[in-house]
């Protein structure tokens, strides 16, 4: 059998390299889902895996960028990265439902506001350039209403605004927040 790769599948069987995934041509669909979750775990993983590395040896070696850029190929500053968001968020505090970059979207964030956002990623199932827009506009809203700020007042029925003060909640928002968010998005959606 021939893989991806142009290279023989070992006895029917994926085979890894360190640049090539051979697959067998019979690879049930299943299984080749299976399979892909499997690796994006692994990349996913790795990032926390390359941070906690250097924070262990920042703490127990001398000279541990020098030392990791002479065991990985990756640049300084994408290892300073990793190394900077683990510090950020110690084991207890990584969500599994969501990617090293979803973390690292809100690292610079007060830790509450980090874990807001995580809340509202989790539960609306973001991907992080969701979660990368929605902070963006959360934050341009109140630098614009700095600018110049108007009233603007609505009417609405008892029901709605309890409807609303709900998803407001449910979003770690107060409702005046809730509402300038909602009413970014529909104007950056368009």
């Amino acid at each position: 059998m021939i893989g991806v790769s142009g290279r023989t599948v070992l006895n029917g069987q994926p085979a890894t390299r360190r640049t090539a995934l051979s697959l067998p041509e019979d690879l049930p669909l299943a299984e080749w889902r299976h399979l892909g979750r499997q690796i994006l775990v692994i990349v996913d993983s790795s990032a926390w895996w390359l941070g906690d590395w250097l924070v262990y040896g920042q703490l127990n070696y001398p000279d541990r960028y020098r030392r990791a850029l002479a065991e990985t190929s990756l640049d300084y500053q994408t290892l300073r990265n990793y190394a900077w968001v683990v510090r950020k968020f110690p084991a207890h505090r990584r969500r599994k439902d969501l990617s090293f970059q979803h973390h690292a979207e809100v690292a610079g964030m007060p830790e509450e506001e980090q874990d807001a956002w995580l809340d509202r990623a989790e539960q609306g199932n973001w991907t992080r350039n969701e979660l990368r827009k929605r902070v963006r506009a959360q934050r341009q809203a109140p630098a614009a209403l700095a600018e110049k700020a108007v009233l603007v007042q609505v009417n609405i029925m008892q029901t709605r605004r309890v409807q609303w003060q709900k998803a407001a909640e449910a979003a770690g928002l107060d409702l005046q927040e809730w509402i300038v968010q909602m009413l970014d998005e529909a104007a950056i959606g368009m």
